[in-house]
């Protein structure tokens, strides 16, 4: 994710039965639920304009880690129809935000089960996320945590899982999700898309868009399909610029490795956000970036599609392990964002970490430092996502290549990607591989710039100072 502005696995503890419990992530402690893992979920959406409930179905297939009486999902905003365990009516109650479901017989450890919920998806009024309703449809922004007001999940970055979504709409509107086309069937006025993920996806970056939408379709590296997705209107107008997107992706494969999935691009949404998000294979822009040259130049919105692009690698394909992970998607994800600017615009990175640097004493009292964030404001659960976050992280990435040389971090950048793909991964897995490609221990380096309260000295920089008072 980034904000937008104009330029300048789950824990294997026992659960107890019962309420709301999820699995102890530091930030968000009701999110997720433990006791077993999902391995896929088949979601059906039966859509019926973006001011109505959408008709569902979602069946889970996971495996449980424990011996589980009562199995717990994350679920809000919607209306429960009924749950089926294996075939099996089972009973259902709601706690906090959990969907509370007692199987006819207790599941054992090591037991595969199968859950299916009849339910409603309610586009209106939610907590800010979910649903997006755009101007001709809807989309999904699911970060952080928020995935459950549209279906129920294990929604925790950390239980990653196959998805299919088949889409019921009206045949004069258009459905991309997740992944590739897995078949089409029209009956009457309404056609049912189908599409499937190839790679594990965390609830938090699932994708459906309906709308009035043009497909615009190229090839990519290695004969990656890449596929955006615009407003039928600006077809003409955004399809020369979304060209880029493949000359980018060979850029990022030249830093950190060929592409993670079975394919790319973008979904311009006609609605007002107010950020850009990496939902895994079709990331979400607001159409208004594309529009306004005058707030958005081209070398400005060039970088933000580079951000989006390389959270496929930091953040999709290797997802944070706990919420106060994020760090490690997110300073990734600005570092090439700036590193792209500079070799492609002239913008220097040095520049912007010395800006960075000079901010950060500010920014960790702020927001907290880059691996022990402060927690989400009461209501505005996308506020962990602070500049230290973002530019505060990435000085941290900066520090690390100062430290240990360019080379040793490009190998560093490729060897986290391909040994944590398709998984999850910590802050501490992070210092590990760093230390082990460096060849010494790097603990008491990067503990300070991860945890510490002030800003420790930038190695090479001794002149570079934090600000009287942050810009």
């Amino acid at each position: 994710m980034v904000a937008l502005v104009a330029a300048a696995s789950p824990s294997s503890q026992t659960p107890s039965d019962g309420p709301q419990r999820g699995i102890g992530d530091p930030l968000f402690p009701g999110l997720g639920n433990p006791g077993y893992d999902v391995a896929a979920y088949d979601i059906s959406f039966d859509y019926h304009g973006n001011d109505r409930p959408l008709d569902a179905v979602t069946t889970i297939d996971a495996r449980a880690t424990d011996r589980l009486r009562t199995l717990n999902l994350d679920f809000s905003h919607g209306t429960v129809r009924s749950v089926d365990v294996d075939g099996s009516p089972a009973r259902f109650a709601s706690a906090g935000e959990d969907l509370v479901v007692t199987p006819a017989r207790p599941v054992r450890p090591g037991e595969h089960v199968r859950v299916t919920v009849r339910h409603t998806s309610d586009p209106r009024g939610g907590a800010g996320g979910g649903w997006v309703r755009t101007r001709d449809g809807l989309a999904m922004a699911n970060q952080a945590d928020v995935a459950h007001e549209v279906f129920p999940c294990n929604d925790h970055p950390s239980d990653k899982a196959l998805f299919t979504f088949h889409v019921t709409a009206p045949k004069a509107l258009t459905v991309v999700a997740n992944g590739l086309p897995a078949g089409r069937t029209s009956r009457g006025a309404a056609t049912t898309w189908t599409y499937t993920s190839a790679h594990p996806v965390a609830t938090e970056l699932t994708q459906v868009s309906i709308g009035r939408s043009a497909v615009l379709r190229r090839t990519g590296p290695h004969g990656l399909p890449v596929r955006d997705v615009v407003p039928a209107a600006d077809r003409k107008r955004f399809g020369k610029r979304l060209a880029r997107t493949t000359e980018q992706l060979a850029w990022l494969k030249g830093k950190v490795g060929r592409y993670p999935f079975e394919t790319y691009g973008l979904l311009i949404a006609d609605a007002n956000t107010g950020f850009e998000l990496e939902t895994q294979t079709l990331s979400l822009f607001e159409r208004r970036l594309f529009t306004d040259a005058a707030a958005y130049p081209a070398w400005y919105v060039d970088s933000l599609m580079v951000h989006e692009l390389a959270h496929q690698w930091f953040g999709d394909s290797v997802s944070p392990r706990r919420w106060s992970d994020v760090w490690l998607n997110e300073s990734h994800a600005t570092w090439y964002e700036a590193l792209y600017a500079q070799e492609k615009a002239r913008k220097s990175l040095t520049a912007r970490m010395r800006a960075a640097y000079g901010n950060s004493d500010a920014w960790r009292a702020a927001g907290g430092p880059p691996a022990a964030p402060k927690a989400s404001a009461p209501g505005k659960k996308i506020s962990i996502f602070r500049p230290v976050v973002y530019d505060g992280s990435a000085l941290v990435l900066y520090a690390l290549r100062q430290e240990i040389g360019a080379p040793a971090f490009a190998r560093l950048e490729r060897a986290w990607v391909a040994l944590h793909r398709d998984s999850d991964a910590s802050t501490a897995d992070f210092t590990a591989l760093a230390s082990r490609i460096a060849g010494r221990d790097l603990s008491g380096f990067l503990h300070p710039w991860l945890y510490g309260a002030k800003t420790p000295p930038m190695p090479g920089h001794p002149d570079w100072k934090a600000a009287r008072k942050p810009a």
